[in-house]
C-alpha cells in the first residue's frame, strides 16, 4: 500500500504508527495548501527574502537560492522551511498576481479560459430565448472599434431571406430598414405593424434608387423660380448650377451633359453650346511672310468642328508691317479696298490657313514682315 494519497500526495497514517498526529498534522498542512490554492507567483525563481508561512509559489524552471533543483514544483512555505509539491495534471489555482484562475496542464500553469463559443443563449439585463437568443435591456449600446473601424453585419441564407433592423414601438414594428425578400437595400414602414410600405429602395443590380412617395415640405424647390440653397431641384424645374456650366455631351442630339463648356488652350478659346453650336476664338495670331503680296498662317482650332462646310470664319488685322497701311480681305484685291482684314482658305475639321493680302498697288511684302490678327470660327461641334 502506498503512503500517500493518490490524488494529492497526502502522507497516510499507518498501522500501528507511533506519534500518528505527526503524519496527520502533515496532511492537513498539505490540505490547507493545496484546496482553494492560491499562487502568489508563477514561474517565480527566486524565493522571497521574508517568506510568509502557508504561501504557495508555483516555481520556474530554474529555480535559485532554496528552490534551486526543484525546478517546476510548488513550494509551500511551511514553519522555518519549504516543502516542494509536485503538481498532477489538472490541478486548479488562483493566481495571485495576475488575477487569473489557472489550471497544470502539461507541464505549466495555463489560464483557465471562459469558452464562450456555441452558448445557448446570452441575456444582459433580460432573459434570452430560443429566437431572441442575445437580448439585452440597456439605455443604450455600444459597439466600438479594435483597430481602424468597426463592421456591424446581419446576413441572411439567401436571397429571398431577410436581413434587416427593426425598428419597434411598444414592440409593434413601424420602420425597418435592410435586405428584405431581395438583394436591394429597402427602407419600410408601417403604421400598424402588418402593412408595410416601400419608402425608399436602392437595386444595385440596377444602379437605381426608387422613391415611390412624393416627396414635399421645405427641403424640395417650392416653383421654378425658386433657388433656396440647399433645396431639392424638382425635374420640372429644369437646369441648376450643377449642371448648367461643365462638359457638353450628347447621344443621338439629346444632350447627356452640361448646356455650356467653355475651355481654352495654346491654339485659343472656345465655347460648346448643348445644341451644338461651337465658338472658337483667337485673340492673337501672328502671320509671316510668304510672298510679296501675302502673309500666312495656319490656325489649329482649340476644339475641331464636325462639318467644314458649316464652319463660318471672321477675323481682323490688329497691327501694320513696314510701309503698309491697309491690307485687302479677299484674295483679288481691288483699288478701292482699303479695310485691313484677313482671308481664310478652305480648311479642315481642326485647322484653316488664314492670309493677309497686299492692297492692290501698294508696297511689296519682304521677308520678315509680320503682323498680328485676331480669328474666329463659328461652327457645330456634332
Amino acid at each position: 500500500m502506498s503512503d500517500v494519497s493518490p490524488r494529492l500526495d497526502l502522507p497516510l497514517i499507518k498501522p500501528s504508527q507511533a506519534q500518528k498526529h505527526v503524519t496527520h498534522n502533515e496532511a492537513l498542512q498539505l490540505l490547507d495548501a493545496l484546496v482553494q490554492a492560491v499562487l502568489e507567483e508563477t514561474g517565480a525563481e527566486t524565493p522571497p527574502a521574508s517568506p510568509v508561512n502557508g504561501t504557495l509559489f508555483a516555481l520556474g524552471a530554474a529555480p535559485t537560492g532554496d528552490w534551486a533543483g526543484e525546478g517546476g514544483k510548488l513550494a509551500l512555505r511551511a514553519g522555518e522551511g519549504w516543502l516542494f509539491l509536485t503538481p498532477h495534471e489538472g490541478w486548479r489555482a488562483w493566481d495571485k498576481a495576475e488575477g487569473v484562475l489557472k489550471a497544470y496542464q502539461g507541464g505549466a500553469w495555463a489560464e483557465i479560459a471562459v469558452d464562450f463559443d456555441n452558448l445557448s443563449g446570452i441575456g444582459i439585463g433580460t432573459t434570452s430565448d430560443s429566437t431572441n437568443r442575445l437580448a439585452m435591456a440597456s439605455a443604450a449600446s455600444l459597439f466600438t472599434h479594435d483597430g481602424a473601424g468597426h463592421q456591424i453585419k446581419v446576413n441572411k441564407a439567401d436571397d429571398t431571406e431577410t436581413a434587416s433592423l427593426l425598428f419597434q414601438s411598444g414592440f409593434t414594428g413601424h420602420a425597418e430598414m435592410g435586405l428584405a425578400g431581395d438583394t436591394a437595400f429597402s427602407l419600410k414602414v408601417s403604421d400598424d405593424g402588418s402593412a408595410w410600405h416601400d419608402a425608399l429602395k436602392a437595386d444595385a443590380a440596377t444602379q437605381e434608387i426608387t422613391i415611390p412617395f412624393k416627396l414635399v415640405g421645405t427641403a424640395v424647390q417650392q416653383a421654378a423660380t425658386d433657388i433656396t440653397p440647399g433645396r431639392l431641384m424638382r425635374a420640372d424645374y429644369g437646369y441648376g448650377p450643377g449642371n448648367l456650366l461643365g462638359t457638353v455631351s450628347q447621344s443621338g442630339g439629346t444632350p447627356t451633359g452640361a448646356v455650356i463648356e467653355y475651355a481654352s488652350n495654346a491654339n485659343g478659346h472656345y465655347i460648346r453650346h448643348a445644341d451644338g453650336t461651337q465658338i472658337c476664338w483667337r485673340n492673337t495670331l501672328q502671320l509671316s511672310f510668304a510672298t510679296a503680296a501675302r502673309l500666312e498662317a495656319t490656325w489649329t482650332y482649340p476644339a475641331s468642328f464636325t462639318v467644314t462646310a458649316d464652319v463660318s470664319q471672321s477675323g481682323h488685322v490688329k497691327s501694320t508691317v513696314g510701309s503698309v497701311s491697309a491690307f485687302a480681305s479677299t484674295a483679288t484685291p481691288s483699288a478701292d479696298e482699303i479695310t485691313p482684314g484677313c482671308a481664310f482658305n478652305v480648311g479642315g475639321l481642326s485647322n484653316v490657313a488664314v492670309n493677309v493680302f497686299r492692297v492692290s498697288g501698294g508696297t511689296d511684302f519682304v521677308s520678315g514682315d509680320t503682323v498680328e490678327v485676331s480669328v474666329m470660327a463659328v461652327g457645330r461641334w456634332f
